[in-house]
């Protein structure tokens, strides 16, 4: 659903611009929200029980889920690569109207096509988890996502015709889908119930906290190098880290592996032969 948005709005978008300006666009986006609102108005959720501790302050939780994140090699390790994907790789968005009107020569259709073909590579990404029957070989694929998403960006800052554009946001789209889905469902799955909600709240920070940094930091350099070269740059940027993921694998295989096996998603007698499949 996010991801057929993801693929229906910019065209809209698209369409409106070219029509009546972009003032409607925030007007329809803010009155959006007020079927939002009412959805989660209308949530009746039964509350769980209170378990042990649960009495401690938020700022003491908050600092055993710290405690926590910074322990655990697997969470970690994700969420670092995380944040800088979302410090550099994100901010390409907030580019694309210049990429639109003075890269590739065209107008407000030509935003919502390249948005639009960025969408369809994270549908694709998100229908190719979709079918996977287990979380083993999701933490190989992370840096994979990475790199792809990565490699797509300083393509994409190369190209100057509007097909190998979309081509290469296409792969933007589906590497930068496939790296945060994989990432969200290693987290909840080996992440105890208890810490759960903690740990994703510093996983919503690593994305959300640094995605305004990383649009400053973008539209610095794309004021002094312009937009073609710094999504050349912050795409080199994601590659190296999903290098530096890479090289840690090993370390997260270890940790995981004993959880997946207490789970049952990993049988201990099979052990030595998918000794890798717990990434």
């Amino acid at each position: 659903m996010v991801n057929m948005a993801r693929l229906v709005g910019p065209s809209l978008a698209g369409l409106v611009i070219g029509a009546f300006g972009e003032g409607y666009c925030f007007l329809i986006d803010g009155l959006s929200y007020l079927a939002v609102i009412a959805s989660l108005a209308l949530m009746r959720i039964k509350p769980l029980p209170a378990r042990s501790g649960a009495a401690a302050s938020m700022l003491a939780q908050m600092k055993e889920g710290w405690a926590y994140v910074s322990g655990f090699t697997p969470v970690r390790t994700i969420l670092l690569l995380f944040a800088l994907v979302s410090l550099m790789g994100m901010p390409y968005i907030v580019l694309m109207p210049i990429f639109a009107a003075q890269v590739l020569h065209g107008g407000p259709h030509t935003l919502g096509i390249l948005m639009g073909a960025s969408g369809v590579g994270a549908l694709i990404s998100a229908l190719s988890l979709a079918v996977r029957k287990t979380v083993l070989g999701l933490g190989r694929m992370i840096p994979i996502a990475a790199g792809t998403f990565g490699a797509g960006l300083v393509l994409f800052g190369l190209s100057r015709v509007i097909w190998l554009s979309m081509l290469m946001m296409l792969l933007t789209g589906f590497g930068m889908m496939q790296g945060m889905a994989a990432s969200n469902t290693i987290i909840q799955t080996v992440v105890p119930e208890d810490r759960r909600g903690r740990v994703m709240s510093y996983y919503t920070m690593a994305f959300v906290g640094m995605a305004p940094f990383g649009s400053l930091l973008a539209g610095f350099l794309a004021h002094k190098l312009g937009a073609p070269h710094t999504v050349m740059i912050t795409g080199s940027v994601v590659i190296l880290g999903a290098i530096w993921f890479a090289t840690r694998l090993p370390s997260i295989r270890r940790e995981i592996r004993p959880i997946y096996q207490a789970m049952g998603i990993l049988p201990p007698s099979l052990e030595p032969v998918v000794e890798n499949a717990a990434g």
